[in-house]
């Protein structure tokens, strides 16, 4: 068994690979999670602030999404355009609120398991502070978080720099992350003691 290396306030994180974890994990109400692409991000210029890892170079295998459906009753899954996972409905879409000339996506994509109409979620890019390369405002995860009104507990095995734990702190809500990265870890932990000053929703 793997330890936590962070459990207060019903929300825990565990500093390991998920594919570790995943199997001793009890089941939970929502995967909120945005992992690797696996289309080298690292490589754009928007990221040259950032350390030059390999966490992009390779998508999670498709044994990873099949514990994740496993464990979980709903899905939400940023990049969903770039894995294996079955047609859907319900995409989620973040419009970035970029000019078309723009260099980088103007929009992303989250696949879900929702059997319901797609969703646009509006806010720009550049208008928050980022601690990871591909972090996503906070208030972006609470909106995604908001469509499954009965899920009391969100896991997110990507977890980064705590998106998504922060997300559902705010809600009132329980969540597990997992992140390999100690230092996002700890940026997560720092992030999950502060106070939300953000409204409760964007």
């Amino acid at each position: 068994m793997i330890e936590p290396y962070y459990d207060e306030d019903g929300i825990t994180i565990y500093n390991a690979d998920c594919r570790d974890v995943l199997p001793q994990l009890e089941p939970v109400d929502l995967v909120l999670t945005d992992p690797p692409y696996g289309i080298g991000i690292a490589a754009n210029p928007f990221r040259q602030k950032y350390a030059k890892l390999e966490w992009d170079s390779q998508p999670p295998d498709a044994a990873v999404f099949d514990v994740i459906m496993a464990k979980s009753s709903h899905q939400v899954i940023w990049g969903g355009n770039y894995f294996p996972l079955p047609p859907s409905q319900g995409f989620f879409i973040w419009d970035k609120c970029q000019p078309e000339d723009f260099s980088s996506a103007m929009c992303e994509m989250a696949w879900t398991n929702r059997q319901a109409p797609a969703k646009l979620f509006r806010y720009r890019v550049t208008g928050y502070y980022k601690e990871h390369p591909t972090e996503k405002p906070v208030s972006l995860m609470r909106w995604c978080a908001g469509f499954f009104p009965e899920a009391k507990t969100i896991f997110d095995p990507f977890m980064g720099s705590g998106t998504t734990l922060r997300a559902a702190k705010d809600m009132g809500l329980k969540a597990v992350g997992i992140e390999i990265e100690k230092k996002y870890c700890d940026i997560a932990i720092e992030r999950l003691r502060q106070r939300s000053l953000l409204p409760a929703m964007a």
